[in-house]
């Protein structure tokens, strides 16, 4: 065999090494999208328990002493229970609920959630938030206690260009699509207690400037609201949203002053929209869950104006910006 021979590689080991290029190329993609998706998961994570963790310290610091059975205490540097209090009454360690509270990366039990749950006096609605904060299925068979059906964002997201969301009878947005997020949002980085259509309107220069008729649609929400609250008296959810409205806003507190009380209706909404302007809507309430309140409010265009401006803004939001 000549010396020219041996040094030409053959074509079966040229295409072994092709072969082989290509195998490493495609492990090479292969590793670099599963590290991705596994920033990806890190990331979620790390917000999810972010927000389980402020989620927590707003829940325990709206309870008093004594509605949990402990003695009333003069003299507190913070506003409700302290940790290891919480702690003592779910049955956990003082350290291991402390670190929950601050976000660290541990696992916590369906049961040790039940236990936190009940001691932070939770509602039906905040307790399925807080297993799902917490990425932790409820096998204790509270189905009834979802707070949106799995189907629910789908059909909002079907209603599009119309914007529709899904509340509880205590005004906390759930769920929503992108037309009612450009009318009431942004949503999705406010805190999950500021995430509620009555602290909206009565905080928020944005929603209060963009709401015509706000004077009436306020006494309205919060007849409504009144309403509601006799059948949750007792829940802490509902007084603390009182007192932080009434804290918060000298309008909230006289309409409050004045005992009014009113049903939902279906009725129509003006709103002033910065970029396409008047809105007039009908908004119509679904009930997704009668008992604990939960409901779809869409919002559909009353005159062909504004079904043309829903339109524009849908396509404003789809179509992306050029210098």
């Amino acid at each position: 065999m000549s010396q020219q021979a041996l040094e030409t590689p053959s074509r079966t080991d040229a295409q072994n090494d092709t072969g082989g290029y290509r195998q490493n190329a495609a492990q090479s993609v292969y590793e670099a999208e599963e590290a991705e998706q596994t920033g990806d998961r890190r990331h979620e994570q790390t917000v999810r328990r972010r927000e389980l963790a402020g989620f927590l310290r707003s829940r325990r610091e709206r309870i008093a002493p004594e509605q949990v059975g402990l003695p009333p205490a003069s003299r507190r540097r913070t506003p409700g229970l302290r940790r290891e209090e919480v702690a003592t009454l779910a049955g956990v360690g003082v350290t291991w609920y402390t670190w929950l509270e601050q976000g660290r990366d541990i696992n916590a039990s369906p049961q040790v959630l039940e236990a936190v749950a009940r001691t932070l006096l939770l509602d039906p609605h905040e307790r399925d938030h807080l297993f799902r904060l917490a990425d932790m299925p409820d096998g204790n068979g509270h189905s009834d206690n979802n707070s949106v059906p799995p189907t629910a964002q789908l059909l909002l997201d079907q209603l599009e260009p119309y914007p529709a969301c899904v509340r509880n009878a205590r005004y906390d947005i759930l769920a929503w699509n992108r037309p009612f997020d450009q009318l009431m949002g942004p949503l999705a980085d406010l805190p999950f207690q500021e995430r509620n259509s009555l602290w909206r309107m009565f905080t928020s220069p944005e929603c209060r400037a963009a709401t015509l008729d706000w004077e009436e649609g306020t006494r309205r929400m919060v007849g409504e609201y009144r309403a509601a609250m006799a059948e949750h008296v007792a829940e802490p959810a509902w007084k603390c949203l009182v007192s932080r409205l009434t804290t918060a806003s000298p309008e909230f507190a006289e309409l409050w002053e004045r005992h009014e009380v009113a049903q939902p209706e279906n009725l129509t909404k003006r709103y002033l929209h910065p970029e396409v302007g008047l809105l007039r809507l009908n908004y119509t309430h679904l009930w997704l869950g009668q008992r604990l309140g939960t409901r779809m409010t869409t919002y559909t265009p009353a005159d062909e104006q504004t079904r043309e401006r829903l339109l524009e803004l849908q396509h404003r939001c789809t179509v992306p910006h050029t210098a």
